[in-house]
């Protein structure tokens, strides 16, 4: 089979900050490689073969978080949702060690964990696979010349839509207004529908959600989160 050509991508942020604890080092020794996709990273799958969702979550509804950050959302999406099944992509390996810690102590199993670039799962998730995705306080990259760096550009959001199932939702969190604004303009030429209906939708937080790290971050610092809620178009 023809191998397909590694597109040249690098990680937007930071992979690694302070140094793991011994019990993170624990959990990514001990734990990762129990919550693994599949065959995701390019090394091991140059040819991109697709992921078999049906053998990992066994016909169950798939959920895709971009972007974990510590794993509150994830581990409190996957508690509560136990008939769905959710994988999270993160490159921050001490997000991963957190996420990890909190599977050990909510003792979720309805998940995966894939500790690199959601760009190259996306490559791997079989087309219309996907029935919810989330987008949850992304790196704002404020700096004009850097916005092309977000993930709500056409250069990310085309294959999130392609592996996004008709009338699939999308929901994105931001606590920056021109985060909000450029999202307005590019997620709808992705295939998705704007769901505001009033303008309390998209300040509210949605009945399920739960407060993230980031978000508690914004309102120390006095911004205000905003709530997008697109469903992809059929």
């Amino acid at each position: 089979m023809k191998q397909s050509v590694r597109p040249h991508r690098n990680f937007y942020g930071r992979t690694k900050g302070q140094s793991l604890r011994r019990s993170q080092k624990a959990y990514i020794d001990q734990d990762l490689a129990s919550f693994s996709p599949g065959a995701v990273d390019w090394d091991v799958n140059p040819e991109r073969t697709p992921l078999d969702i049906q053998t990992l979550y066994g016909g169950r509804p798939l959920w895709l978080e971009v972007g974990f950050g510590g794993g509150e959302h994830l581990v409190h999406q996957a508690a509560r949702n136990p008939d769905v099944g959710i994988i999270g992509a993160e490159p921050y390996i001490n997000g991963v060690a957190m996420l990890l810690g909190k599977i050990r102590r909510a003792g979720v199993r309805n998940l995966a964990v894939h500790p690199g670039d959601a760009r190259d799962l996306m490559d791997v998730l079989p087309p219309r696979s996907v029935a919810r995705a989330f987008l949850l306080y992304p790196d704002p990259w404020p700096k004009k010349r850097h916005h092309r760096r977000r993930f709500v550009t056409q250069e990310h959001l085309e294959p999130l839509a392609r592996a996004m199932a008709p009338g699939a939702i999308l929901r994105l969190a931001t606590d920056i207004p021109d985060y909000v604004r450029q999202a307005l303009e590019e997620v709808p030429r992705a295939g998705f529908d704007w769901l505001a209906e009033r303008p309390a939708d998209w300040r509210e937080p949605w009945d399920d959600w739960i407060s993230t790290r980031y978000e508690q971050k914004a309102l120390r610092e006095g911004r205000s989160p905003h709530y997008l809620t697109f469903r992809r178009k059929d």
